[in-house]
């Protein structure tokens, strides 16, 4: 069973272990999440629980949205937000809180990275670009992204210039510092995606046991 939790991102700052040592910190603000949805494969194809973060005012839920909400009886919530779980071990209303973990363990942050809008292939792709001389033609250019005669066309994938950041990012295997239940605030060892205020996901790491 996979756990998780939305979360907001508040910013970064930074501690120091026992030896000394300086260690970079992500501050998450983690009110309880409610489930609005439990999700399961004989109705809807596959188990999961879908969570609801952020409270907001009736008038700015849509009528679709407002009848899905008042099942659960929580309110109404800005961000919605699915985990796979089994199915039996949860109930329409119940509030998931930062019990779910514990210090020392591993979670993954899902999230939206910056949006840069848009990039060259030097700051995309980190392209070496040209000689910096004067007389120089090509100093921040892709240079050729194909062959002329065959296979007369641009590869699909090839890195070129376009919109940077806005995308779906998941940093993975990141340690649980410290939980502060009275702050609501959970202290993750690293960096995640995406600004401050932002929307995570912050689920039990998938590649390392928590």
């Amino acid at each position: 069973m996979i756990k998780g939790i939305i979360g907001k991102k508040l910013g970064m700052t930074q501690v120091f272990a026992e030896d000394g040592a300086a260690i970079g910190i992500t501050a998450i603000e983690v009110e309880p999440s409610v489930i609005v949805q439990v999700k399961t494969k004989e109705k809807d194809g596959y188990d999961a629980i879908q969570l609801g973060y952020g409270r907001i005012k009736q008038k700015n839920v849509t009528k679709p949205l407002l009848g899905h909400f008042r099942k659960a009886n929580k309110g109404n919530f800005r961000i919605l937000k699915e985990i796979p779980a089994e199915a039996g071990n949860f109930e329409v209303g119940q509030e998931m809180t930062t019990d779910i973990f514990k210090p020392g363990d591993f979670v993954d942050v899902v999230g939206t990275s910056k949006g840069k809008g848009f990039a060259g292939v030097v700051k995309r792709h980190g392209f070496r670009g040209g000689r910096a001389s004067h007389g120089s033609m090509f100093h921040r250019a892709p240079g050729s992204i194909g062959a002329s005669a065959d296979p007369s066309r641009v590869f699909k994938g090839t890195k070129m210039s376009g919109q940077m950041g806005n995308v779906r990012k998941t940093a993975q295997n990141l340690q649980i510092w410290q939980i502060r239940p009275e702050m609501n605030l959970l202290l993750l060892k690293g960096s995640i995606p995406g600004s401050k205020n932002g929307f995570v996901l912050i689920r039990q790491a998938k590649k390392k046991g928590a």
